[in-house]
């Protein structure tokens, strides 16, 4: 299947390029979907995401280095794109648990992280409802925070936005300005490759305010997937949906934000949909 024989490409690319510069968009290219969404696969499909599936890469090759006895440690750090030998140390004793010094000494233990394979594997055991819809752009207004190129640096962004929001009466502000669809408390990731990538909390509105940040969300076909339960279980809803669904759907990543509509933001009974930007696969 292509779609699997294009992220087994990228994970080539990431091998060719680990002494030199990895670059994400270059592994979105190669996997027909933007940096972002790449990302997103990978850490679904992978279980791990993208940056540290490569610091564990580095790390079991700079083992084998040192096991040659041969570099000094500042001349590997450097090999495998550390500035400094601090940072290499760290970096190994995050993947090893032990300093890269203790690794010349005859009967340490290190761990090797062999290159990943994706295959398929047969899944979709419960049903997975979707439905497919191809819509106008529309107007969001709302509050935003930048994301940071590398997606595993954000997960603390996210989470912070959103209690922010509900303590200084943001969401309340929000769902009063609230009159266009779809209708429900927005979440977007608008990660253009070509644009600074930003999340916003929003709703879909024709208000203006001085006090709100608008976005055109651009027109797009979206695979909709309805949701229900505790929040923590719209991750598991997009895991599904990357590792289960878009593999065998006849569907790829478009080049236009995530969404996630909390249709009843209760935490402990949300009511939500999982909006993917989707298009015909490529032959």
């Amino acid at each position: 299947m292509k779609w699997v024989e294009r992220l087994n490409q990228s994970i080539v690319y990431i091998e060719e390029h680990l002494t030199g510069e990895i670059d994400y968009e270059r592994l979105g290219q190669i996997a027909c979907c933007s940096a972002y969404h790449y990302q997103r696969m990978f850490t679904y499909m992978a279980g791990v995401t993208l940056a540290e599936y490569i610091r564990r890469r580095k790390m079991s090759l700079a083992a084998v280095d040192l096991r040659g006895k041969k570099e000094k440690i500042i001349d590997i750090a450097e090999k495998y794109g550390y500035s400094s030998p601090t940072a290499f140390n760290r970096a190994f004793q995050s993947v090893h648990g032990i300093a890269p010094s203790a690794v010349k000494n005859d009967g340490v233990s290190v761990k090797s992280f062999p290159p990943l394979t994706f295959t398929i594997a047969v899944k979709g055991v419960e049903e997975l409802n979707y439905r497919i819809e191809t819509k106008d752009a529309f107007r969001i207004i709302g509050v935003s925070a930048p994301l940071h190129k590398e997606v595993e640096q954000n997960f603390t962004v996210v989470p912070q936005m959103w209690q922010g929001a509900a303590m200084n009466g943001t969401i309340q502000k929000l769902a009063g300005m609230m009159d266009a669809p779809p209708m429900g408390l927005l979440g977007v990731s608008a990660c253009n490759d070509d644009e600074q990538w930003k999340y916003f909390i929003a709703v879909s509105s024709t208000k203006s305010s001085s006090e709100f940040e608008e976005y055109t969300v651009p027109a797009s076909t979206w695979a909709i997937f309805p949701g229900s339960g505790i929040n923590r279980s719209i991750q598991q809803l997009e895991q599904r949906i990357i590792t289960e669904w878009l593999p065998a759907s006849g569907y790829e990543y478009a080049n236009a934000p995530d969404i996630e509509v909390y249709l009843n933001p209760d935490p402990q009974n949300a009511q939500y949909e999982v909006w993917i930007p989707v298009r015909k696969k490529q032959s």
